[in-house]
């Protein structure tokens, strides 16, 4: 673990809860928050990305995606127990054809 900023730097691959597909590390050694292939998360940080503090422990539903001048495609997910919001930069293996649904981002 590397901490950062107020972010703890987490990259591993894990199994998603909502597809059961196996996701492997972030291939540009970013962060894996998210799965590539339903783009859903799961509300584990508390404060500070990364913590793994949370209480939660709900669904984090992807319910947007836009541009962002200097962050690139940016998706936004929901909890579907507490409502909490977060915003996540995409990884370059996401799923593109989900992204461009939610999202204006032309294909």
């Amino acid at each position: 673990m590397h901490t950062l900023r107020n972010f703890i730097k987490i990259n591993t691959g894990f199994t998603c809860k909502n597809c059961r597909k196996r996701v492997k590390e972030h291939p540009a050694g970013g962060c894996r928050n998210h799965c590539p292939f339903c783009l859903f998360s799961f509300h584990l940080d508390s404060a500070v990305p990364g913590d793994r503090e949370g209480i939660c422990g709900a669904f984090m539903v992807p319910i947007f995606a836009e541009a962002d001048h200097k962050k690139g495609a940016i998706l936004t997910h929901q909890c579907q127990q507490c409502g909490h919001r977060n915003r996540n930069r995409v990884a370059p293996d996401d799923n593109w054809d989900k992204i461009c649904e939610l999202s204006r981002i032309p294909h």
